[in-house]
């Protein structure tokens, strides 16, 4: 099965207007790159899977490539 979508955080809500002048409540949205940290296989775990980083890391607690 895919998926697809997006990862974000919500910041809040606003409301914008349509060309017809109808007023729409929307979502903002803070949207950063999404990273595949991980990716799990049946033959090696059982299931499959894949594991997604949000966000920024502070380099003290990355590894080093």
């Amino acid at each position: 099965m895919a998926r697809k979508g997006i990862l974000g955080k919500k910041v809040g809500m606003t409301q914008v207007f349509t060309d017809n002048g109808e007023l729409v409540p929307v979502t903002v949205v803070d949207v950063t790159p999404n990273v595949v940290m991980q990716v799990k296989t049946v033959e090696s775990d059982g299931y499959e899977a894949v594991q997604l980083g949000y966000g920024d890391m502070r380099e003290v607690l990355t590894n080093k490539p």
